[in-house]
């Protein structure tokens, strides 16, 4: 995740290997990546839900984090990648 501006605080991203199409509380299949840009003051602005917090570990600081899973209406996707 990078900065992409610093006084909205719009951040930008991919997810990673492991992104899943959900349905009924059920994974159906895999899907491609997603590029975000997306500031964190207006994803919580629109959060819909929250689920039990889990751990996380970044894999470019190696920092641990725990954070719940989120349901936020509205979430800003910006492009596919193919990325592995």
């Amino acid at each position: 995740i990078r900065m992409v501006d610093p006084q909205t605080l719009l951040l930008t991203g991919l997810t990673r290997d492991g992104t899943f199409y959900i349905e009924n509380g059920k994974i159906m299949f895999p899907v491609k990546n997603f590029r975000f840009n997306e500031s964190p003051v207006i994803m919580l602005n629109n959060l819909e839900a929250l689920g039990k917090t889990e751990r996380s570990i970044s894999v470019e600081s190696y920092r641990s984090y725990m954070i719940p899973p989120m349901k936020i209406r509205d979430f800003t996707f910006s492009s596919l990648s193919d990325a592995v």
